[in-house]
């Protein structure tokens, strides 16, 4: 009986999970054409390939959920998972924003300028602003969360 309930819960909550995931990713995926559009309107190439809806939906993919990930290992492994976050989620916020700090120096793609560094940027910002919200409220409920945090 009690393991009937425990995969009804879980499927329950890896369903609520995935919608929440998706509709972070499709929120951030809106404000990013938001952030790409006025990224050009302040001098970023039209036409930029990071930039264009496709790569920035790819990679605000790769972002959500590789995020989700980290943060379920963070949140199962952890002593304290709500401080770890607090110091984590900062630091890989920052170390996401190097690659276009060095696309800046380096301008390996063309048509790179400070225009559409910064809004690159400022993509990583929105993925982070969308994620993690839904990685609080996704991790609510959760079954096994209180066992991790019960250690």
């Amino acid at each position: 009986m009690m393991a009937t309930v425990y995969k009804q819960a879980r499927g329950s909550h890896a369903t609520r999970t995935a919608i929440l995931l998706a509709a972070a990713v499709l929120v951030a995926v809106a404000v990013n054409a938001g952030v790409a559009a006025l990224g050009m309107a302040w001098g970023a190439p039209h036409g930029y390939g990071p930039m264009s809806l496709p790569a920035q939906a790819l990679f605000t993919v790769a972002g959500v959920v590789v995020g989700w990930v980290g943060w379920r290992l963070v949140v199962s492994r952890a002593r304290d998972p709500r401080r770890t976050l607090w110091f984590l989620v900062p630091i890989v916020t920052v170390v996401s924003l190097v690659p276009d700090l060095v696309l800046l120096l380096a301008p390996v793609i063309p048509g790179t300028n400070p225009p559409a560094v910064i809004s690159l940027m400022l993509m990583h910002l929105v993925v982070v602003g969308c994620a993690v919200p839904a990685y609080v409220v996704a991790s609510r409920g959760r079954v096994d969360v209180s066992a991790a945090r019960s250690r």
